[in-house]
């Protein structure tokens, strides 16, 4: 599966951006798909993500500041992230999940086995 992300950069705090991660080359409503992010001198952390029938998860760190959706139709997951701050900072990439209709919500970077090229966040205060 490819996955291409886009949608990425510079906000100020407070501000909003949306993220867009198109996928190709395996059926797409049959997996979870989720967003992670990378900061600098960080490990990959998980950021949400949502099942093959609209579950969704997310860290604590942006529970009800961000929002995972996704369109079935065009193949794509959007991150809407809304009341953004600086430590939101870092690369934001799009995976796919490993197994197909899984019956919880991926969270680990292990359940995921695609992802998209990143695409970079940065927030100023």
């Amino acid at each position: 599966v490819q996955l291409q992300a886009s949608g990425g950069g510079s906000v100020q705090a407070g501000g909003s951006l949306r993220l867009s991660c198109a996928a190709s080359g395996r059926t797409f409503r049959r997996y979870a798909m989720g967003w992670f992010r990378l900061a600098p001198g960080k490990e990959r952390e998980f950021v949400a993500a949502i099942s093959w029938i609209g579950g969704t998860n997310y860290a604590d760190s942006v529970e009800g500041r961000f929002a995972i959706s996704r369109d079935n139709a065009k193949n794509t997951v959007d991150l809407q992230m809304n009341s953004l701050k600086p430590e939101d900072t870092a690369v934001y990439y799009c995976a796919a999940d490993s197994v197909r209709y899984r019956n919880v919500v991926p969270t680990t970077v292990p359940d995921y086995d695609a992802w998209g090229q990143g695409t970079q966040v940065t927030v100023s205060s």
